[in-house]
């Protein structure tokens, strides 16, 4: 736990930084490879694209 006055300290950027740290708690955890997460991407984009391509072609 760290405690800041926040008198003194801007909170927004306190907030980044924590966000940053869960970030690197998150990754840290990660075992999945660059290709694998290339491949969900894209997965995930097509998925998408067929669910809402009839939004923007008519």
């Amino acid at each position: 736990m760290i405690r800041f006055n926040a008198s003194l300290v801007d909170m927004e950027e306190v907030q980044k930084l924590t966000s940053y740290f869960r970030f690197l708690e998150s990754n840290a955890k990660n075992q999945g490879t660059e290709e694998e997460a290339t491949q969900l991407a894209q997965d995930v984009h097509k998925d998408w694209w067929k669910k809402n391509r009839s939004r923007f072609i008519k």
